[in-house]
């Protein structure tokens, strides 16, 4: 079923915006409300998009091309909105989630270079008019972005991933790209200075969200 997505928000941002961090304070804040609060990420948040997601980000896509990743993003992003996302919209719960359709028009259509009417297509085919209403882009610039994801992934103890791997030219085209996304799409996105306190930015996502949507406290 195809719905107008109400109260479906997503994350974006280049790597260490502190997206995680975000949605996890903003789940806090509208749980405390009484609403019902679905937190998910891309790629992945269904099990056939987690099996996709190990399959993208431990390289083993890249041989294949960017437009192969972004059929396979978006290949896991169909099963997303039909398994986790338009289940919990239709129960009226807020859809937070971590990278949604913009990444992929960052990561594949601009840095991959691909046609943008190709991932105009996939977008039609894999959302449809399932599109979030409210987009939080998180900037933050590449050094600084980096630096805090080389921090996170030594106290992890994980490894780099398929994109945090890549060069600094690469990290400083794709945090242009998501601004161009934004200002493209000024009804839908905000951009968020990513760069403060995570106490900051809080406050700053909450003003957004409250002016976005109507919240009461005895929902």
């Amino acid at each position: 079923m195809t719905i107008h997505p109400l109260r479906f928000i997503t994350f974006e941002g280049g790597e260490g915006g502190g997206k995680s961090t975000q949605v996890r304070l903003l789940q806090e804040r509208i749980t405390a409300l009484g609403y019902e609060v679905v937190v998910t990420r891309e790629p992945g948040g269904s099990p056939r998009g987690e099996e996709i997601r190990e399959f993208i980000l431990s390289g083993r896509g890249k041989p294949y091309g960017p437009l192969a990743e972004a059929v396979l993003f978006s290949a896991a992003r169909i099963d997303h909105l039909r398994e986790t996302i338009v289940p919990a919209l239709e129960r009226g719960a807020f859809v937070l989630c971590d990278r949604f359709a913009d990444s992929t028009r960052a990561y594949q259509g601009v840095l991959g270079d691909i046609d943008v009417e190709a991932i105009n297509s996939l977008e039609r085919v894999a959302v449809g008019q399932n599109k979030p209403s409210l987009t939080l882009i998180m900037d933050i610039s590449p050094e600084a972005g980096l630096e805090r994801a080389n921090v996170r992934r030594e106290q992890l103890g994980g490894a780099v991933d398929r994109f945090e791997g890549e060069g600094f030219e690469f990290h400083r085209k794709l945090r242009q790209a998501f601004l161009d996304i934004a200002k493209a799409n000024p009804e839908r996105c905000r951009v968020i200075n990513a760069e403060r306190s995570r106490e900051a930015i809080a406050e700053d996502i909450w003003a957004t969200v409250t002016k976005h949507f109507t919240l009461s406290g005895d929902a």
